[in-house]
C-alpha cells in the first residue's frame, strides 16, 4: 500500500470549556507556544486535520485562501456502535486508541485494525486517545507486550461488527437481503445493482437497527486485508517531528504553578529539619509545600518530600536549589552496591526454590563426562526514557482532572483516589503523548504529587522531574546473579541444566517482608527454555530489595537472556563446536510442550496466557535461529581479531528472537555494532513497519544494557546523575544496520516491544568475546575491555 498524503490526527480533551485546545499561548515560564493560526500553516500544507475544542472534534480543511472550519455544532451526536468506534453523518469515522502511545505505534496499529475491518475510508479517520476508564475500553495498561497480542481480536471484532451493522443499515434502506451488499472503502455497495451509500448517509438507519447476529460478523480473511500486516505511516509522524506533537509538559491550563520537588535521598527516608528561607527570596517562587511521606513500601504512592512552587520551572528549580533539607534516611540508609552484588552471588551458590523440575539434575551432572559452571551478574538499570517525568493536575470542588503521559492511566485515577480520598468517579485521567516509557510511566506517584499539589494551592500545578530526579528517585530494573552449571557428555551434548537467580522482587515495591522474587516468576525467560536437556532444575534465591524496583522493558528477561546466551556460547566453546550449530542441537526436536504439566512450579505463568493456546514450540525457536543464521552471514569467512559475532535465541513474552550481532572492539575498548540481525516469530504481526522498529530500538538499548548502564548505591544513594555518569548507547556506537526479519504467521500474536532485549544482550557478549577473547560474565562491560588489545587473549576458562 502507497503512503497516503493526509494522516489522522491528534484530538486531546479541552483543558477548560471554551479552550480551543491544551495549548494557550504561554506555559508560565516564558515559553511561547505556536499560535493556533501559525500551527496550522505551519501543518496545513495540505490534507486533513482535527483539533479538540469544547464542541468535540472540528474538521479542518486545507482550502487556496486558508483554512475553512466545519463546526460542529449544528451535527447531530455521533453514532456510537463500540466503546472504540463513533461515525458521524458527514462520514466522519473517530477511532478511540485506549492503549498509550509511546513511539511503539500503537494509535496507528489499532485503528487501522479496526478501520481495516470496518472496510472505513482512512482519509476520513481520526484517532482521540481514550482517558482512563478501564470498564468502558478494557485494561489499559501498557505494559508487557500485551496490546495487540491480547487485543487483536477484540479490535477486529470491534471493526467487523460495525461493518455489519451499516450493511444492514443499507439493507433495510434498499429493502434487500443484507447478503447482497457489502462495505467498501467507506461506502455500502448493493452487489446487484451497483447502488452505493455512503456510511455517514446510513448513520440515521444504522441507529436503529438491531445488533447483528455472531453469524453477521465476520472476520476478514488474509487475502481480503487491507492494512492489517501491511506497510503503514504513522499517524503522529508528522507533529513528532515538527515539534507540535503533546506531551505531558506541554500541557498548559490558565493560573497553573510549576513545582519541583526535593525527594528523600533514600528509599523510605523523611524530612527531618528544612530551612526555605533563602528559596522563598528566589524571584518567581510562590509557595513551600510539605509533601507526607507514604507508609513503606509505598507502592504507587509518592515519596514524600518537600515541593517548591513557582510561576515557571526555572525558578521551582532555583528554589529547591535553594533548600537546606536534613533527612531521616531511615531502614535503608546502609544500602551499597558492591556489598548487595556480593549478597547475591553468595545466595546463588546455595540451593533456592524450584522453578522448574524435569528429570534429576543431581544425577545428571554428577555422571556428566564434563562439568561447566559460571556466574553472572548485571546491575541496576534506570528506565532513562527521553521525556522526564511531568503531570499537570487540576484539583477542585471534590474532583481532581489530570494530564499525564502514563502507561497506566486507569492505575493513575485509582491511585489518585486512594491518595486524595476521593472517589474513582471524580478523578479524570486525560494520556498525552509519552517521550518514551518502559515501564517507569506505569507507576503514576509523579501523577498523584501534582494532584496533591494542586489541592494544596488551590490552583492547576505541573509536577516536573529533571533527569537526576529521574535517576535518583525511580522504580529501578532489580540487579540480578545467576550461577549456571551444566553436564556435558563424551560427545558434548547437554544432559544436565541447573540455574539459579537471585534479584529483588518487584513486589517488595508493593508489599512488606518480600524477601525475593516468587518461583512462578522464572518463567519470564529462564524456566521456559526452548532447550531439549534431559535432566534440568531452575531455582529462585533469596534477595530483599532495598530501593523500589519496578518492571523494565523486558524484566527480567533481560538478565536470564544474559546469563542464559551467554552461558550456551561457553558450553559450545567448551565442547569444541560453533555456538549456532551447538544451540541448533540444543534445541533438539520440534515438540511443543505444555510446560504446567512437564515440571513447572504452580501456578505456572506464562506472560498472562495459557499454555493451551502458547505452548512452548521449540520449532519455532529452530526456525528463527536457523533464519538468523542464514541472513546475518555466519557462515561467512572467519572475522580478524577485534571483530566477532555472537548469536542467542530467547523466548519471551510468548515470541521467539534470535539475534546475531557483529562487533568491533576498538584498542581503546570502544565497541562499535557494525551490523545486528534479528529474527522474529512473533505470531501474527499486525503492523511490520513498527515491529521492525522495536527490534532495531531492542539491539541499540541492549548495547546500553551490555556496555555502559549501571546505577549504583552508596550510603543508601543513587550515586550516578546523568547521563554523563549512566552511560547509554551513542550514535558512534549504534548498529550502521539493523536487519529484521518477521516470520509470516497467522498464529496468535505474541509481544513486540520487549522480545528483543534479552537475546541481543547475550549475542552482543558472546560476540565481544568472539572479537577479544574476553569472556563477559559482569555488566556492564566497558571497564572490562580498556586495553584489551595488548593483552593476550584470556579465552573461557570455565569451571569444572
Amino acid at each position: 500500500m502507497s503512503a497516503r498524503r493526509s494522516l489522522p490526527w491528534l484530538a486531546l480533551p479541552p483543558v477548560n470549556p471554551g479552550d480551543a485546545g491544551p495549548l494557550p499561548e504561554g506555559r508560565g515560564d516564558g515559553t511561547r507556544h505556536p499560535q493556533r493560526r501559525d500551527f496550522l500553516k505551519l501543518l496545513g500544507t495540505g490534507g486533513l486535520l482535527v483539533a479538540a475544542s469544547a464542541v468535540g472534534v472540528r474538521r479542518l480543511e486545507a482550502s487556496s485562501g486558508g483554512f475553512t472550519v466545519d463546526h460542529a455544532d449544528d451535527r447531530a451526536e455521533p453514532w456510537e456502535p463500540h466503546a472504540y468506534v463513533r461515525l458521524d453523518e458527514d462520514g466522519t469515522v473517530t477511532i478511540i486508541c485506549h492503549r498509550s502511545e509511546m513511539g511503539q505505534g500503537i494509535r496507528t496499529t489499532m485503528p487501522m485494525i479496526i478501520a481495516d475491518e470496518m472496510e472505513a475510508d482512512w482519509s476520513k479517520c481520526r484517532v482521540v486517545q481514550a482517558d482512563g476508564d478501564e470498564p468502558k475500553y478494557g485494561s489499559q495498561n501498557t505494559d508487557g507486550s500485551t496490546s495487540i497480542r491480547d487485543f487483536l481480536a477484540k479490535y477486529r471484532e470491534a471493526g467487523a461488527t460495525v461493518r455489519a451493522l451499516l450493511e444492514d443499515a443499507a439493507a433495510a434502506e434498499w429493502g434487500v437481503p443484507a447478503a447482497q451488499v457489502r462495505a467498501r472503502n467507506g461506502d455500502v455497495v448493493h452487489v446487484t445493482s451497483g447502488r452505493t451509500k455512503a456510511f455517514g448517509a446510513l448513520v440515521a438507519t444504522a441507529r436503529t437497527v438491531a445488533m447483528p447476529s455472531a453469524s453477521r460478523v465476520r472476520i476478514k480473511s488474509p487475502a481480503e486485508r487491507r492494512w492489517q500486516g501491511k506497510r503503514m505511516p504513522s499517524i503522529d509522524l508528522v507533529p513528532m517531528t515538527t515539534g507540535t506533537a503533546v506531551y505531558g509538559a506541554d500541557v498548559s491550563l490558565p493560573g497553573m504553578k510549576v513545582a519541583v520537588i526535593a525527594r528523600p535521598p533514600v528509599w523510605g527516608g523523611t524530612v527531618a529539619t528544612v530551612d526555605d528561607a533563602l528559596a522563598r527570596t528566589v524571584p518567581g517562587v510562590e509557595r513551600i509545600v510539605r509533601i507526607p511521606a507514604s507508609p513503606m513500601p509505598g507502592g504507587y504512592l509518592p515519596l514524600g518530600g518537600v515541593a517548591v512552587i513557582a510561576a515557571n520551572t526555572w525558578a521551582a528549580m532555583k528554589g529547591r536549589d535553594a533548600l537546606r533539607i536534613t533527612w531521616n534516611d531511615g531502614p535503608n540508609a546502609s544500602y551499597n552496591s558492591t556489598a548487595y552484588k556480593a549478597t547475591l552471588q553468595q545466595a546463588v551458590r546455595q540451593p533456592g526454590a524450584a522453578g522448574r523440575t524435569s528429570g534429576d539434575v543431581g544425577r545428571g551432572l554428577a555422571s556428566a563426562a564434563r562439568r561447566v559452571s559460571a556466574e553472572y551478574y548485571m546491575p541496576h538499570l534506570a528506565h532513562a526514557q527521553m521525556e522526564p517525568l511531568a503531570a499537570v493536575a487540576r484539583v477542585a470542588n471534590g474532583k481532581a482532572e489530570v494530564w499525564a503521559p502514563t502507561q497506566s492511566p486507569m492505575d493513575a485515577r485509582k491511585t489518585i483516589a486512594q491518595y486524595l480520598q476521593l472517589d474513582v468517579a471524580n478523578v479524570t485521567v486525560h494520556v498525552t503523548l509519552l517521550g518514551g516509557g518502559f515501564g517507569r510511566k506505569s507507576k503514576p506517584d509523579f501523577v498523584c504529587e501534582a494532584a496533591y499539589l494542586s489541592r494544596e494551592v488551590g490552583a492547576p500545578v505541573r509536577v516536573q522531574w529533571t533527569r537526576e530526579d529521574d535517576l535518583r528517585h525511580s522504580y529501578l530494573h532489580s540487579p540480578a546473579a545467576h550461577r549456571l552449571e551444566a553436564g556435558l557428555d563424551a560427545n558434548g551434548t547437554v544432559v544436565a541444566w541447573r540455574h539459579r537467580s537471585a534479584y529483588p522482587a518487584i513486589g517488595a515495591t508493593f508489599a512488606p517482608n518480600v524477601a525475593g522474587a516468587e518461583p512462578d516468576e522464572l518463567t519470564n525467560g529462564a524456566s521456559d527454555l526452548p532447550f531439549d536437556i534431559p535432566n534440568l532444575q531452575v531455582e529462585i534465591c533469596p534477595a530483599v530489595a532495598h530501593t523500589r524496583i519496578g518492571w523494565f522493558r523486558s524484566v527480567n528477561a533481560i538478565h536470564h537472556g544474559f546469563a542464559i546466551g551467554s552461558f550456551v556460547d561457553e558450553l559450545a566453546r567448551a565442547a569444541g563446536k560453533d555456538p549456532a550449530q551447538f544451540l541448533l542441537s540444543l534445541i533438539g526436536l520440534d515438540r511443543r510442550v505444555d510446560l504446567s504439566a512437564a515440571g513447572l512450579v504452580k501456578p505456572a505463568s506464562n506472560y498472562g496466557a495459557n499454555w493451551t493456546d502458547h505452548p512452548l514450540d521449540s520449532a519455532r525457536a529452530r526456525r528463527v535461529v536457523e533464519l538468523a543464521i542464514d541472513k546475518s552471514g555466519w557462515r561467512g569467512p572467519a572475522l580478524p581479531r577485534g571483530k566477532g559475532r555472537g548469536i542467542a535465541v530467547h523466548r519471551s513474552f510468548l515470541s521467539y528472537v534470535a539475534v546475531v550481532v557483529e562487533v568491533e572492539v576498538l584498542p581503546d575498548g570502544t565497541v562499535l555494532v557494525p551490523r545486528a540481525t534479528v529474527a522474529v516469530d512473533a505470531g501474527f504481526v499486525a503492523n511490520p513497519d513498527r515491529a521492525r522498529a522495536q527490534m532495531e530500538g531492542a539491539v541499540i538499548m541492549a548495547m546500553s544494557n551490555v556496555l555502559a548502564s549501571e546505577v549504583t548505591f552508596a550510603n543508601g544513594r543513587v550515586v550516578q546523575s546523568n547521563f554523563r555518569d549512566y552511560g547509554v548507547a551513542r550514535m558512534r556506537a549504534a548498529p550502521r544496520m539493523v536487519d529484521v526479519h518477521l516470520v509470516d504467521s497467522e498464529a496468535l500474536p505474541g509481544g513486540i516491544g520487549e522480545p528483543g532485549v534479552p537475546p541481543a544482550c547475550g549475542a552482543i557478549a558472546n560476540a565481544i568475546f568472539a572479537a577479544t577473547g574476553i569472556r563477559v560474565r559482569e555488566l556492564p562491560v566497558a571497564r572490562q575491555l580498556a586495553g584489551w588489545s595488548t593483552r593476550r587473549e584470556v579465552g573461557d576458562a570455565p569451571g569444572d
